[in-house]
């Protein structure tokens, strides 16, 4: 989402690091370069000012100007002013009362269901039990939606009964997770194409009868300008505790994410990065702000590798590749615990790779590299599933007449196959490859 800001920052300061030396005019350059590059990334006008005049206010001095490293040191500063724009320092949700309660607010077409069979599943594997009350009486089949994405998710549901009024639903829905002992209660509420008096009264008075400790605003990343004045209507009538960005895999110019924490003074909790379950991450703002300024996220890399990772798999990886019996069924496990990583170009965005590099790169993505690994990968899957047993620990047995029953069972051409095979002969020589040095490495012990 935030390519377009990210490039032009990345532009301006590899211009500022090229000189030796800098003057006070070309400090002030460079952040009227910043100035004009946060207002096309569609920020705030009163907050794009008052991040430059703190920026500035922290760079023309002699700390800055005399030091070895000039240029590097203003973009420590614009570092240290885009994490107190996006909040400072990470806050997690208060989940200290039991059960704790939760209400998601905001406008029609926001996320507000997706989002909440996301944290629904996010709680759940934490080993929290949830209970999701589909409060949005209005918009059609919002609650066959909501019912739908907690059966994937696998928690209980309870939804309105006919003619019941929406703060009586969140109070019987409270009262059900009191009486079932449930960590949390999750209040998934109607919205609307714009704020209006009526909305606002019903979110009122269903805080009003669930005493919700907690009442997240969930907001299109792609609202722009807009967001402002909607976070600050539902701030101001509601009473918000936190925000949550979705579509922030879209492309949208990330204006709202600069905007409304500064706005609202409320923290970002969560962000939204695709349509799956599993495509919610807590909100960091530092490291939000070293991907912006192209210079990674390995934090988060790192975390959600060991979340898609299954450590007793590795160990039996490693067992096979000394002994030389990598087969399908590992080629079948590898490939799945890369699906359950994500979609290719967000990992991307974690990697310390800036300037024309990180363009390049995105581009390669955008031109149908990411969707051909994807497509790949789910092909991969079907074809391996097609097999049998026997023919998937030892891949020598697949003839011609065995690749073309596997073709016809898994929908896919016989030339995939094929295809398939040397991917996997490619990486069943790199192991045996591997395995051979930590042989020479043990031996060398």
């Amino acid at each position: 989402m935030f390519d377009t800001l990210s490039n032009s920052l990345q532009g301006i300061f590899n211009r500022l690091r090229g000189h030796g030396r800098l003057s006070e005019a070309d400090v002030r350059e460079a952040l009227r370069e910043v100035r004009l590059a946060l207002l096309e990334a569609d920020v705030n006008f009163q907050v794009a000012k008052d991040f430059i005049d703190r920026v500035a206010a922290a760079c023309v001095g002699e700390e800055v100007l005399k030091s070895i490293t000039p240029g590097q040191q203003v973009v420590k500063r614009v570092h240290d002013e885009l994490v107190a724009l996006l909040g400072g320092i990470h806050r997690p949700l208060d989940m200290n009362s039991r059960p704790a309660t939760l209400m998601l607010v905001g406008l029609h077409g926001s996320g507000k269901t997706t989002t909440a069979a996301k944290l629904a599943a996010m709680w759940k594997q934490q080993g929290k039990t949830v209970l999701l009350v589909a409060c949005d009486i209005r918009r059609p089949a919002a609650v066959e939606q909501l019912s739908i994405l907690a059966g994937q998710v696998g928690v209980d549901i309870i939804t309105p009964l006919p003619g019941e009024t929406v703060p009586a639903v969140g109070a019987r829905g409270l009262k059900a997770g009191w009486d079932t002992m449930r960590d949390v209660v999750l209040f998934d509420t109607g919205g609307r194409f714009q704020v209006d008096r009526e909305l606002v009264a019903e979110l009122h008075e269903l805080r009003m009868a669930t005493n919700a400790r907690n009442v997240l605003l969930v907001i299109d990343a792609a609202l722009g300008q807009e967001s402002v004045n909607v976070a600050s209507v539902f701030h101001r009538d509601v009473g918000l505790t936190g925000l949550v960005l979705t579509k922030l895999d879209g492309d949208a110019r990330g204006g709202a994410a600069l905007s409304i924490q500064s706005v609202t003074g409320c923290p970002i909790l969560f962000a939204g990065t695709g349509e799956h379950t599993g495509d919610l991450e807590p909100f960091y703002p530092e490291r939000m702000a070293s991907r912006i300024l192209g210079m990674g996220d390995i934090v988060s890399l790192v975390e959600k590798v060991q979340a898609a990772v299954d450590v007793s798999k590795v160990a039996d990886l490693e067992k096979k590749m000394r002994s030389n019996k990598f087969d399908l069924e590992d080629f079948l496990d590898q490939t799945r615990q890369m699906k359950k990583m994500g979609p290719i170009g967000n990992l991307l965005d974690m990697l310390p790779v800036g300037g024309q590099a990180r363009t390049k790169m995105k581009a390669q993505m955008d031109a149908g590299g990411t969707q051909e690994i994807e497509r790949f990968v789910k092909r991969s899957e079907a074809i391996i599933l097609s097999m049998t047993p026997r023919e998937r620990r030892n891949p020598d047995l697949l003839n011609a007449s065995r690749r073309r029953r596997i073709a016809q069972g898994s929908g896919s051409q016989v030339s995939d196959i094929n295809d398939l095979i040397r991917q996997f002969d490619q990486a069943r020589q790199m192991m045996r490859r591997l395995g051979k040095m930590q042989k020479k490495l043990q031996f060398m012990r």
